[in-house]
């Protein structure tokens, strides 16, 4: 398909900022349940029924989160009370509590995949102005929509036309799905561990964890000016030290040899304070001096972001009446449960083909207890899609789901 509609630089006031274990974004199934909610009134109109939206791609331009904080971990709340008249208890006002939320505000792009005939120029201008209107008075992750820079059918086919097109989603990032990184460093696990869970490979990706490494300033300081004196004996050992260094977490069978070799031949009573730190760094216990270092994620490559990308079901669906509290007096009701997997923030610059734009759109995929958002290089890695594969390439917060 290359046939899309382009909302470019959509400004969202107080979107939801939170998905599952996550926060910083919205989840993807917030972009996609806007474009089904505009193919449902698509489907529902006289001119345009003929007409689906069965996709989007999201590239983000901006974003502020409304944190504070030395590390911006806290949200900003507003105590804004549902309850119009206050309750007394006892001859004193009682208010309820906060309902924690986390907002934000976003400039963000949508291409979203458009299915069926189109036809001739009027007909175009027409159907972009009313999409650009069913757009505005919609709500985006929960946000007010305040303004669409523009709107446009585009196509990607031509190269001059995908030229223009990746310049007006510039500066921007593309959110990919990178499913098939959790599962190989799953396998990676199972592999070092048969008892590591998919969990586990989750928090390498989405945890910022660190390693201590041994204090190494003096060891440092004694190769560097050694190298300013005597460059032909110290070259080799500072270039391996600096490899060394280089090589994160910090490992003890990693120390060069040559290193070893050179500080067994010093004297013990002249360099008594360097030779301490250096047996230190060689045998580190729980009092060594150390300092923190940031442990990389298992791919190097790429800005990988933890994501929430759908639902599981952990009850049957029941009908309505049988539930209490519901949004309406007819729809079925089933529970579930947020599915989390790995995506990558791609700079807009490198969708150069027709493949790649095609390749960023996410769809709905629904299979037996998932409700997920996927993208065609996900789906690729699953032949016959089963609950099986699916858990391979995503971790649901409930993973002991039995069907009753």
């Amino acid at each position: 398909m290359s046939q899309y509609i382009l909302l470019n630089r959509i400004r969202v006031q107080n979107a939801n900022a939170t998905a599952g274990f996550t926060w910083g974004f919205p989840a993807i199934t917030h972009f996609l349940g806007f474009t089904h909610n505009l193919s449902r009134k698509l489907n529902q109109s006289d001119s345009y029924s003929g007409i689906s939206l069965t996709g989007c791609a999201v590239i983000s331009h901006e974003h502020h989160v409304h944190t504070y904080g030395k590390y911006g971990d806290r949200f900003t709340q507003v105590k804004s009370s549902y309850i119009s008249t206050p309750k007394f208890d006892k001859g004193v006002m009682k208010t309820p509590s906060i309902i924690e939320e986390g907002k934000m505000n976003m400039t963000v792009s949508l291409l979203i995949e458009v299915e069926g005939r189109v036809g001739n120029a009027t007909w175009v201008e027409q159907f972009v102005a009313w999409i650009e209107k069913q757009s505005l008075i919609q709500r985006l992750a929960g946000g007010t929509i305040l303004d669409i820079a523009d709107v446009k059918l585009v196509d990607t086919q031509e190269k001059r036309d995908r030229y223009a097109l990746k310049g007006k989603l510039l500066p921007g990032f593309v959110l990919m799905d990178r499913s098939s990184s959790l599962e190989k460093r799953y396998q990676t696990l199972q592999q070092e561990n048969p008892d590591a869970e998919l969990l586990d490979a989750w928090l390498d990706f989405s945890a910022f964890k660190q390693q201590a490494r041994p204090k190494y300033d003096l060891i440092s300081k004694y190769l560097e000016k050694g190298f300013k004196q005597d460059e032909a004996t110290y070259a080799s050992l500072l270039q391996d030290w600096q490899k060394h260094l280089e090589r994160v977490p910090y490992q003890q069978d990693s120390i060069p040899y040559l290193l070893k070799e050179h500080f067994s031949r010093l004297d013990a009573k002249k360099y008594k304070t360097l030779l301490a730190q250096w047996q230190q760094y060689l045998e580190p216990n729980e009092k060594t001096p150390a300092d923190w270092e940031r442990l990389p994620k298992p791919e190097a490559r790429g800005y990988l972001v933890p994501l929430m990308v759908g639902y599981k079901a952990i009850t049957p669906v029941y009908d309505n009446g049988e539930i209490a509290n519901t949004r309406d007096s007819k729809t079925p009701v089933c529970f579930v449960e947020a599915v989390h997997s790995i995506g990558e923030w791609k700079s807009a610059h490198r969708l150069r083909t027709e493949a790649d734009f095609a390749e960023s759109i996410w769809r709905y995929d629904y299979q037996e207890h998932w409700y997920l958002c996927k993208q065609d290089t996900a789906l690729e890695a699953m032949d016959e899609p089963n609950e099986t594969t699916t858990e391979e390439a995503v971790i649901s917060t409930d993973d002991d789901y039995e069907d009753d």
